[in-house]
């Protein structure tokens, strides 16, 4: 049989066929509108699937689950996987196996803390209070709140100038693309993404240089000085990290805000839920989070023969998780289609959702991105908020792993 790497390889590029690599098109418009449907079509073929060329899709949450904690599932394979080889130093610790992961994880956690995360509440409180103080009328509530929140927050926190903020923005948008697997990437775009990581690289490259030289209260200080038992990071590690820090810090949380604002305008009983019970607004965003996450799907590589729900998967072979499908896997959630703010207030006992990941790559950035949801909404539905445009105009950015909306436009009435 044809490898699945060739055949993938062979797929891809300006010829792709993205439905036979995947088993269905995340380029249909009707898709990007509602993948939710077009899941639940994918799992009445079976929990676990092959597609055209070889590669395995899962909606299940248990395979998700099992796949995500396995260690005999990762991202690297020895020899090569089934998608493009980054050089060891563009690599983040996101995309390493351990040990590797867990040296860097581990060093990493040591700078980016809960303590240092929860410091930031008043600040955050801030931030959205300047946002959106004065606004009023038609606006687009993406780059009214939901971008410059997030950007904001994770620039003070590596100490990055307000002045260079708006130098990240084309950045951070070809790397976010860059995101999908490089078989469904046009040549074009992995260029645009690898000249955003180097430019980034080098940008971070001088700002440590000077954090060495006079160290300051702010987390890229933190992570020059970081050690443990004399381990510390390489400059390349240093880079690394503060990229992915950087766009992952901020990208998922832009999606979060406009995704869970939509879901609530479009559900005014559970807005109302929402707004009389603001005791309850981390149970309410961790709903969010499980109905329409940030963050779709995640890729999986048999490290060895592993089995999957009873199926052998060869060493070597791609498994695509669709935790977005997962989170309404209706053999563990209760009407997983319907979304209740209340189903992970206290005393009930629901089944945590996977749009943070699972396992020895839970996100690391967890604790910020819901502090940071919690306060956006909060604060936003403290406003009289509307849609400005019915749900038929509304246009997601074309990406397969991150989902978001390009613009919300809403009415706020002062």
């Amino acid at each position: 049989m044809t490898d699945t790497r060739e055949q993938v390889a062979g797929a891809s590029g300006q010829d792709a066929d993205a439905a036979a690599i995947l088993g269905f098109d995340p380029s249909d418009p009707a898709f990007h509108a509602d993948p939710y449907a077009h899941y639940r079509g994918l799992a009445a073929g079976g929990s676990l699937r092959q597609t055209a060329v070889g590669l395995w899709v899962s909606t299940s949450y248990e395979l998700c689950e099992q796949a995500l904690r396995d260690p005999r599932f990762g991202h690297r394979p020895e020899g090569g996987g089934l998608w493009r080889e980054a050089p060891q130093r563009n690599r983040s610790f996101l995309t390493m196996d351990p040990p590797d992961h867990t040296r860097l994880r581990r060093l990493v956690s040591k700078a980016f803390t809960p303590r240092l995360v929860e410091r930031l509440r008043p600040r955050v409180e801030a931030l959205v209070d300047e946002l959106l103080d004065g606004v009023s009328g038609e606006v687009d509530l993406i780059s009214a709140l939901a971008y410059p929140l997030p950007v904001i927050v994770i620039s003070e926190m590596l100490g990055v100038p307000p002045r260079d903020r708006d130098l990240f923005k084309g950045w951070s948008d070809a790397l976010a693309r860059g995101l999908d697997p490089d078989f469904l990437l046009p040549e074009a775009e992995i260029a645009l993404r690898d000249e955003a990581r180097a430019e980034f690289a080098a940008y971070f490259r001088e700002l440590a240089a000077e954090r060495r030289a006079e160290p300051r209260d702010d987390l890229l200080s933190a992570l020059v000085g970081v050690s443990d038992g004399g381990d510390v990071l390489s400059e390349e590690e240093l880079l690394a990290t503060c990229v992915l820090l950087l766009v992952a810090g901020h990208e998922t949380t832009v999606n979060l805000i406009g995704n869970g604002a939509l879901a609530l305008l479009r559900h005014p009983e559970q807005l109302a839920v929402f707004r009389e019970h603001p005791e309850n607004v981390a149970a309410a965003v961790e709903e969010l989070l499980r109905y329409d996450p940030p963050v779709q799907l995640t890729l999986r590589a048999a490290l060895e023969d592993a089995e999957l729900g009873g199926t052998v998967i060869e060493r070597g072979r791609l498994v695509l998780l669709l935790t977005g499908a997962a989170n309404r896997d209706p053999s563990v959630f209760t009407d997983p289609d319907r979304l209740a703010l209340l189903r992970y207030a206290e005393g009930r006992d629901a089944p945590r959702h996977l749009s943070f990941g699972h396992g020895v790559h839970f996100c690391l950035g967890a604790p910020l991105a819901r502090l940071e949801g919690q306060i956006a909404l909060k604060k936003l539905f403290e406003r009289d908020v509307a849609l400005a445009a019915g749900d038929g105009d509304l246009v997601y950015r074309d990406n397969l792993v991150l989902r978001g909306l390009r613009d919300l436009p809403v009415t706020i009435r002062a």
